[in-house]
């Protein structure tokens, strides 16, 4: 028992943390930052002031985690973000295909919690900044309200990922808030004149059926039927969207997005339950009399407040002309997305999406304060300008940058550096060499062997054919199957067509004006074929162009009603069938068509189709593409990216292996595989629920023996793209060995890249 006399005061228990590293804000791209970090080797403390992780991916909010995938909207292939984010969205999908956003809450608490490097406090508020000097911090306080409890904790390097910035509010460094004006960057999209307008908040709600009727009787505070209609898109409200399917319930673009926040939720509230009343109650929903509202977001969603200044500003010509960067350390591909500052009660569209052509890369110049010497931006507040903003504030984007601080947080701590000390050249270099080993992908920038392997396999695929075992496909759309090719002829490609009555064929042979790019708007040829009427038709396309540069050719067929085309089952790394048309929720038309002088492009959308579906024509080729050879696993790629860049075994190889050997013998204590996560598939983490726990592409089983025959590594039950084998002690030997590689699906084991270190 515990009794304590009067005292004139009390002050609150205080706890003294040092660390190499604090990190402010536990959303995913705090998250990112602080377990790279941590497991780089530095001490980290990361504060988040809500109890749980993942910020608007979390349980509180429920926003599905998107980047440059968007959706499997646009034309950015295989652009999943990876590392850390790739690992926690890809085990996500194995444990939650269902998208239970409770359910990543636990993943990211459990993957937070095993990195003893790394202490977490949760429900913790940062408030206040000491600085030893005018442009260094030396410390933070922050607060828990559940264990009352005050911590101080002094750190050589921070990154604020909050949010709203309070850390670099609090240290006093340049902000911006608004759009700037059009000749302040020559953004030809951004307004004429500077402006105050801001993306708002969103509250999100979802609704169960009960099997019996409910009745719903609405807050005194909810809007009534009549300001219901108000909203512009009433007419689109139905009884089984759920959660961020209302994304467009958007509210206070026109308010301060910081200190109104809590007037905006409250706002969000009124439209929430005003909404649901109207579903329940104005007759229009019958379907929704046995329904009742399951839960309620008590925390807003937040798009926009405050944007730091670094070293440099992204602004709209990084995005739509992916320019590029020596410093570049992370990508981006989600469209520039701007929403109308009057939200839901707006007159205009909910947003407007312009995309670019391909992937963009990030600088890491935008990633650390101009003015505090040794913080790091994180998250949606890092260096861009409005227009920039719009495409590098979604959640995976952020989290996949955040990876970016955390290494190099990791290498100014081993080096006794500030941020912008990485900028030399060797450090830089090493910087992203380093996120290259991660699993990080950096445009154009690919990982270097020190010595390189000669690469020898039991089996190697060929491209000859794709089995007709598949359904037949109308050919509404036009469809192309990409093709990785070499500069020269492409093969003689034959299809096999069912033709309802006598018509004329268009195929069209197209590739990317920027190889690294999928965007098919270079058309080399046009074949126009005559075809009867007739089953089961053998049609050959032989085009005569020659292609110029290694490159993903677009073997294109037009739209034909009258025609339908054989599709196969069998699927290969690397390769797959893309359709003219668009995703509803990223676009608005089949062609990206924007303003005049507006500085964005012009372009069609080809994009997949989600797995059940998705299959490929069935084809012949002649002669085979042989683009699956073993040596790809030592090129430095580790996706798709102009090639396949992946060893694939023959399909009729019921034992695979893969031999990597040196001149010299190697001291080897980590061996790096990776896999083919299928870098397509953009995993959304919550509401949206996937068909498959496991990726089809990825190996599930291996062996790894060294050149005696020792085995060094053997996993049964792989889900994962990268698998690092960390050996208990260094290995000496001059061969590596993978063996018993298996899928356990009908796809054929692929291999991007094995390193070895």
């Amino acid at each position: 028992m515990i009794k304590e006399s009067f005292v004139l005061s009390r002050r609150l228990k205080t706890e003294i943390l040092r660390t190499d590293l604090c990190v402010a804000g536990g959303g995913l791209a705090g998250v990112c930052a602080a377990i790279t970090a941590a497991r780089a080797g530095i001490r980290v403390v990361l504060v988040q002031d809500r109890p749980v992780l993942g910020g608007n991916a979390s349980s509180e909010v429920r926003l599905w985690t998107l980047g440059a995938t968007s959706h499997m909207g646009n034309n950015n292939r295989w652009a999943r973000e990876g590392g850390l984010i790739n690992e926690l969205l890809t085990e996500n999908l194995y444990r939650n295909p269902e998208g239970n956003a409770l359910l990543f809450d636990a993943l990211l608490f459990e993957k937070a919690t095993a990195e003893s490097n790394l202490t977490l406090l949760l429900n913790t508020a940062v408030f206040d900044a000491s600085k030893s000097a005018d442009d260094r911090i030396e410390s933070v306080k922050a607060f828990n309200s559940q264990n009352s409890t005050h911590y101080e904790i002094f750190a050589p390097l921070f990154l604020d990922a909050s949010g709203d910035g309070i850390l670099g509010f609090l240290s006093g460094a340049a902000f911006r808030i608004g759009q700037e004006a059009r000749d302040e960057f020559g953004e030809l999209y951004a307004p004429e004149n500077p402006s105050s307008d801001l993306l708002g908040h969103t509250v999100y709600f979802t609704s169960k059926d009960t099997g019996q009727p409910v009745k719903f009787i609405p807050p005194a505070n909810a809007l009534d039927m009549d300001e219901v209609r108000k909203i512009r898109r009433y007419r689109g409200f139905d009884s089984t969207s759920q959660a961020c399917n209302f994304w467009w319930l958007e509210y206070g673009g026109h308010l301060d997005t910081v200190h109104q926040s809590e007037d905006i939720k409250q706002e969000l509230w009124r439209v929430v339950y005003g909404v649901w009343n109207y579903i329940k109650n104005s007759g229009k929903f019958p379907d929704a009399e046995t329904m009742t509202l399951e839960w309620v977001g008590t925390v807003p969603g937040k798009r926009e407040s405050r944007r730091f200044e670094g070293e440099t500003m992204m602004i709209q010509q990084d995005i739509i002309e992916q320019r590029e960067h020596p410093d570049a350390v992370s990508f981006g591909g989600w469209a520039i997305d701007h929403h109308p500052v009057g939200g839901l009660y707006s007159k205009d569209s909910g947003c407007t999406q312009w995309h670019s052509k391909g992937v963009f890369q990030i600088p890491y110049r935008a990633l650390y304060s101009r003015n505090i010497e040794n913080l790091f931006l994180g998250g949606r507040l890092i260096s861009a300008s409005h227009i920039a903003f719009g495409s590098t504030r979604v959640m995976a984007t952020c989290a996949h940058t955040g990876q970016a601080t955390g290494i190099a947080a990791a290498q100014c701590i081993r080096d006794g550096l500030n941020p912008r000390d990485l900028l030399e050249p060797a450090r830089m270099e090493a910087l992203q060499q380093e996120l290259l080993r991660e699993g990080q992908y950096i445009p154009g920038k690919k990982f270097q062997w020190l010595e390189t392997p000669r690469v020898s396999a039991s089996s190697t695929c060929v491209v000859d054919r794709f089995a007709p075992d598949g359904p037949k496909q109308k050919l509404t759309h036009a469809q192309a199957v990409m093709l990785p090719v070499q500069p020269g002829s492409l093969p003689e490609i034959t299809y096999r067509l069912d033709v309802a009555e006598s018509t004329t064929l268009r195929a069209e042979l197209r590739v990317s004006s920027r190889p690294d790019n999928h965007t098919p708007n270079v058309t080399l040829e046009t074949i126009e074929l005559s075809l009867d009427a007739g089953n089961e038709q053998s049609v050959i396309l032989n085009f005569k162009k020659k292609i110029e540069t290694k490159c993903y050719a677009f073997v294109c067929l037009m739209p034909n009603p009258a025609v339908s085309v054989q599709l196969s089952k069998e699927r290969r790394t690397g390769i797959l069938t893309v359709y003219q048309k668009f995703d509803e929720k990223v676009a608005k038309t089949p062609a990206q068509t924007p303003p005049g002088n507006s500085g964005i492009d012009s372009f069609e959308f080809w994009i997949p189709q989600r797995r059940p579906d998705g299959q490929n024509p069935a084809i012949e080729l002649n002669p085979p593409l042989e683009c699956f050879a073993p040596k790809n696993v030592s090129n430095g790629w580790n996706r798709p990216v102009r090639q396949v860049n992946a060893w694939v075994a023959d399909p009729a190889d019921s034992a695979p292996v893969l031999t990597l050997e040196w001149d010299a013998p190697q001291t080897i204590s980590r061996i790096d595989l990776f896999f083919d996560g299928d870098y397509d598939h953009p995993m959304e983490t919550v509401l949206w629920g996937h068909p498959e726990r496991e990726v089809p592409f990825c190996v599930k089983q291996y062996r790894v023996l060294d050149g005696d025959g020792n085995v060094q590594a053997e996993v049964q039950d792989n889900h994962q793209a990268q698998n690092t084998i960390r050996l208990e002690s260094p290995v000496i030997t001059d061969r590596l060995r993978l063996e018993n590689l298996q899928t356990g699906t009908p796809v054929p084991p692929a291999i991007f890249e094995v390193r070895c270190y």
